[in-house]
């Protein structure tokens, strides 16, 4: 029996990347899966063949998960095919503009806020709707970043959605918990995905980006899906309001060399 045995994960952004190794190390642990993706349906579709690898069921679900009618159709398919979503993983999300705010576009800010924050509060209010329908309990993992803490210059797009997703995960727990239900969030730093393309691509690149990792490397992306597992499984029962930093002691560099 795996720790997720018959449970039912709902991860946006999962036709690559981080979500695409969580939804693969959930079924390995016994889950079925939502595979939900905004434009690679390819990638989706490698995410559901890997996880029916493991034994387990997946659909794949389309959708723009920063707008609530969208958000109430995938989990109406997720409803409809399973019967019942136990853990919801907030996954999806774009980088940051590059842009410094004195050229910044409002449109541009609003976008990231939409696609980083806006819509994991929608999937967060469906998700505890339903479980409330359900009796209770329930798993929400958020996939934040060290930007959550560590600014960069042009991003304040990215930073700000991603410490803004910090304290909805805190402010989620003062609502949520009575109900049994957690919250909590992952905040990787450099991660080979295709976020990090350039650093996939080029490995001089790569050794470059990484001698500010004290651990001098960047993470594959199932190490962040194992944490996933301990948080969405029983383990991870009596941890809420926490963020998981797996940065290889990036954040510990800050004020290093000053």
């Amino acid at each position: 029996m795996g720790k997720l045995q018959d449970k039912v994960a709902l991860i946006t952004g999962s036709d690559s990347g981080i979500g695409q190794a969580t939804a693969i190390e959930f079924a390995r642990q016994g889950a079925d899966v939502v595979v939900h993706y905004l434009e690679d349906e390819q990638g989706a579709n490698s995410t559901r063949e890997q996880v029916e690898a493991q034994g387990r069921r997946a659909i794949v679900v389309q959708g723009d998960h920063g707008y609530e009618d969208q958000v109430q159709a995938m989990f109406q398919a997720a409803l409809d095919a399973f019967g019942r979503v136990d853990i919801l993983m907030n996954n999806a999300s774009v980088d940051a503009s590059g842009t410094y705010v004195a050229d910044l576009e409002i449109e541009d800010f609003e976008r990231t806020l939409r696609s980083n924050l806006i819509g994991q509060l929608i999937c967060c209010k469906h998700f505890i709707n339903h479980r409330k329908q359900q009796g209770g309990g329930g798993k929400i993992i958020n996939t934040t970043s060290v930007h959550q803490e560590q600014a960069r210059a042009g991003a304040a797009d990215y930073d700000c959605s991603k410490g803004a997703l910090r304290n909805l995960t805190r402010t989620l727990v003062l609502e949520v918990s009575e109900m049994g239900m957690t919250v909590n969030n992952i905040a990787p730093g450099m991660v080979l995905t295709p976020f990090n393309q350039k650093a996939i691509d080029d490995p001089e690149y790569r050794e470059q980006q990484v001698e500010s990792i004290p651990l001098k490397r960047a993470a594959q992306p199932e190490e962040i899906g194992r944490l996933a597992v301990f948080l969405a499984s029983s383990d991870g029962d009596y941890v809420t309001g926490a963020t998981y930093v797996m940065d290889g002691g990036l954040m510990q560099m800050s004020g290093q060399g000053a």
